[in-house]
């Protein structure tokens, strides 16, 4: 693909489908700020008319705020094979609706699968509609770096992540680095399905460190974290991730951080790069 030596002509590419979520809530509708304060805000599930991948992470009136169209499938191991098989950049069709025929790119992966289409696509939606994928990348890996665990990653993010190797290292570019000490709920996940929070509550935190300025669909990096099975701290680890939703008023509920690659730092690294974001590199649209 890139001289890089991936095992793309191996991998199998399969259809799964799943139909277009309705926006769901708790019965009481509140969610509750660190202080208490209770909040009743949209952001999960349905179709996001205005936030898509580029688009900030933090600053919404919303919770957990999902770009695009969330898809799910209604039988429970359809689902779970919609989830486990899918990978960002797999190209998505619309099958179903006003929008049949519509071409769209699988962006993320949260209580949902996550798929970015264009404006006028997302006009032409509807609840219920049914979403095709062409899942391809679980088993993706690279001949020469056996020792790097690749999560998510269709043959199509694999080329956008822009990687090098330089002094037996992997090199991935990020748009920043987030210290483990601040990643939340999520620790006690599966790393293959669902992502992991920030702990966001700290303002100052935040605004010191920069993440306030994190987009969704940026590369993030982290070190000394293991996440080839779960996520747990594990000195001389590197795990390089995604932003796949947004901020949250609950405590360590922050935006929430896909992991895509896993591995010892002395076979895999990053650069920071503000621009790794997989809107430009999946060639979705420009970052405002």
């Amino acid at each position: 693909m890139d001289g890089l030596g991936w095992n793309d002509g191996a991998l199998v590419e399969m259809a799964v489908t799943g139909q277009v979520s309705q926006p769901a809530m708790r019965p009481n509708g509140y969610l509750h700020w660190p202080d208490g304060r209770a909040a009743v805000l949209p952001g999960m599930y349905g179709v996001a008319y205005n936030a898509r991948v580029g688009d900030r992470a933090f600053g919404w009136a919303g919770d957990h705020v999902e770009p695009g169209v969330s898809i799910a499938n209604p039988d429970e191991k359809a689902d779970f094979a919609l989830h486990y098989l899918t990978c960002v950049g797999n190209e998505a069709t619309v099958v179903s609706g006003l929008a049949k025929g519509a071409k769209g790119v699988v962006t993320g992966e949260h209580a949902r699968i996550l798929v970015d289409f264009g404006p006028e696509t997302l006009e032409a939606l509807n609840t219920g509609d049914t979403i095709q994928i062409r899942a391809v990348g679980r088993g993706i890996g690279l001949a020469d770096f056996p020792e790097l665990d690749f999560k998510k990653t269709s043959p199509a993010l694999a080329r956008g992540y822009g990687l090098r190797v330089e002094n037996g290292q992997v090199i991935c570019p990020v748009a920043m680095e987030l210290p483990a000490r601040i990643m939340g709920s999520g620790a006690e996940l599966n790393a293959e399905f669902v992502d992991q929070d920030l702990m966001s509550g700290d303002r100052a935190l935040m605004a010191d460190l920069d993440i306030d300025s994190m987009r969704l669909g940026d590369l993030i990096a982290i070190r000394d974290v293991d996440h080839r099975f779960g996520r747990s701290f594990r000195q001389g680890w590197v795990a390089i991730c995604l932003c796949i939703h947004g901020d949250s008023v609950m405590t360590g509920h922050g935006p929430g951080i896909l992991t895509l690659i896993a591995g010892p730092a002395d076979k895999l690294s990053f650069e920071i790069d503000r621009g790794a974001n997989i809107a430009e590199r999946l060639n979705l649209r420009s970052l405002p």
